[in-house]
């Protein structure tokens, strides 16, 4: 089952990258563009999120487009919950203990790249070579 530690994990390899605890819990900013965060059971999300967040860990991340997230929900809906609430759309959040290691860092990577700016996609590509 896949933790925050691992969500940290990865955090640190992607530059600019900085983890941050918010009210709701840890969350991972780029250049101050939030790009994932630990869910929390506010009482804005509907009811039936709202009793899956309190009973397990969820995380949310920034996707490139809505049709990514609602793509993901119809692919794998025992994982990734219908959406939580309108703020910070386009998003997806997902069961901690649904997701592998490969699509949590597919996952976190790509939230990363929707909101870092291209010098640090760039280096980030670099060093991947």
């Amino acid at each position: 089952m896949a933790t925050l530690d691992d969500v940290r994990r990865i955090a640190a390899g992607l530059p600019g990258s900085e983890e941050q605890t918010m009210t709701g819990g840890a969350a991972w900013f780029v250049r101050r563009k939030l790009y994932a965060w630990e869910c929390h059971p506010w009482p804005s999300i509907p009811e039936a999120m709202r009793e899956i967040i309190a009973a397990e860990l969820v995380v949310g991340v920034k996707v490139a487009d809505r049709l990514d997230a609602l793509a993901l929900v119809e692919m794998a809906p025992e994982v990734f919950l219908p959406s939580t609430t309108g703020w910070g759309e386009p998003k997806v959040a997902f069961r901690m203990a649904g997701i592998d290691q490969d699509h949590l860092v597919e996952l976190v990577t790509e939230a990363w790249r929707v909101q870092a700016p291209q010098y640090l996609r760039r280096a980030f590509d670099d060093l991947a070579r």
